[in-house]
C-alpha cells in the first residue's frame, strides 16, 4: 500500500461540528454543485459517483467520534484503497486541525500516473474545507455552502 498524506488545515469549526459534517455521507452530496448531484448517490454510510459510465464508491468502515472517520472502497475501483479523515485539536477554541490520509494499493504504472494527482487532490480538498469554514466559497461550489 502506498500512503498519501494531505497538508494540515486549520478549519474554523469545532472538532465536533466538523466531524458531524462528515459522519453522514448523504450530507456531502448536498454540498455538490447542482449539475453534479445527478452523478452521485449517497446515504448515511455509502457514497458513489458515476462519471463517464464508470462508478466508484466508498463506505464508512469506522467512526471514532470527533477524532477520525475511516472509509474504504465499496465498488468499482480498479484498486483497493482506504481514506482516513483526521479531526485534531488545533489548540484554539472553535478550530480543528484537519487532514486526510489515503492508502492505495497501486502498481508501479498506476502510482506513476495517479500519485501526484492524489496528493494534489487531497491538498485541494483540505484547502477548500478551510476556505468554506471561513466563508470563502471555492470556484464551482454552490453559494451558501457551509459545514
Amino acid at each position: 500500500m502506498t500512503e498519501y498524506k494531505s497538508k494540515h488545515g486549520v478549519v474554523s469549526r469545532s472538532r465536533e461540528e466538523l466531524y458531524m459534517s462528515f459522519t453522514d455521507l448523504s450530507r456531502i452530496r448536498e454540498m455538490l454543485p447542482e449539475d453534479k448531484k445527478a452523478m452521485v448517490f449517497a446515504d448515511y454510510d455509502h457514497l458513489s459517483a458515476t462519471v463517464q459510465n464508470f462508478t466508484v464508491g466508498v463506505r464508512i468502515t469506522g467512526r471514532q467520534p470527533y477524532e477520525r472517520i475511516e472509509l474504504s472502497n465499496a465498488e468499482g475501483a480498479p484498486f483497493a484503497f482506504s481514506i482516513l479523515l483526521h479531526f485534531g485539536d488545533a489548540g484554539m477554541p472553535g478550530k480543528t486541525d484537519f487532514s486526510i490520509t489515503v492508502e492505495a494499493d497501486l502498481n508501479l504504472v498506476m502510482k506513476a500516473m495517479l500519485g501526484g494527482k492524489i496528493q494534489s487532490g487531497l491538498d485541494k480538498i483540505v484547502e477548500g474545507i478551510v476556505d468554506v469554514s471561513e466563508g470563502r466559497i471555492p470556484e464551482g461550489m454552490p453559494q451558501g455552502m457551509k459545514f
